[in-house]
């Protein structure tokens, strides 16, 4: 992904409301796989770390992104901006 596609898709999540939260009870495959699902629908989502979360929102940000094929965006503090292109429903064109 290009710095270029990175500020658009920065730019889009900054309108994007967070549809996950992670809170103390960790990251469990079935949240996985619920972010996989929505990838696949939206393409970009936001996620929260709620402040009860021990872990680091760069790791849970990194291992989110394995699991799901995704790339992350950005985190900032604890949010995490994760994007996958859709391979049914593409709604986001990225600049080249």
């Amino acid at each position: 992904m290009t710095s270029k596609q990175r500020a658009y898709l920065k730019s889009l999540a900054m309108v994007t409301e967070p549809i996950f939260q992670i809170g103390k009870g960790r990251l469990t495959p079935e949240i996985s796989e619920a972010v996989r699902d929505a990838l696949e629908a939206r393409e970009l989502i936001k996620i929260t770390v709620l402040n009860n979360c021990m872990e680091d929102p760069n790791d849970l940000a990194r291992v989110l992104a394995e699991r799901t094929g995704s790339e992350v965006v950005q985190v900032i503090g604890k949010k995490i901006v994760l994007y996958k292109e859709s391979k049914k429903k593409k709604r986001i064109e990225l600049p080249k």
